[in-house]
């Protein structure tokens, strides 16, 4: 069975993730999410972004946005970009159902 891709570039629009050193991290997954995108195309893998601009996609919108491409079946793959600074206890755990 063929899988698909979607590429979930993580934060966005109101909410930058982490800002430090001049690196904004909504502005870095969304770059390395159209990377993996054009790769994937070149590979002839079927993908999808939940993203292609600076949007704000909320706890509620970004699983139904992922879903909506190839629903929620086991034939696909989703990777959530992020980038952590560090130096904190907590973590950023994602888990669409």
């Amino acid at each position: 069975m063929a899988k698909k891709i979607v590429l979930d570039a993580g934060h966005g629009g109101s909410d930058p993730g982490t800002i430090a050193n001049g690196i904004t991290e909504k502005d870095y997954t969304l770059k390395i999410s159209e990377y993996m995108h054009k790769r994937l195309n070149d590979l002839g893998i079927e993908n999808s972004m939940s993203r292609n601009g600076d949007e704000t996609l909320g706890p509620s919108v970004r699983p139904n946005r992922v879903q909506s491409f190839y629903g929620p079946g086991s034939d696909v793959i989703v990777v959530s970009n992020h980038i952590n600074a560090g130096g904190g206890d907590s973590h950023c755990v994602t888990k669409y159902v």
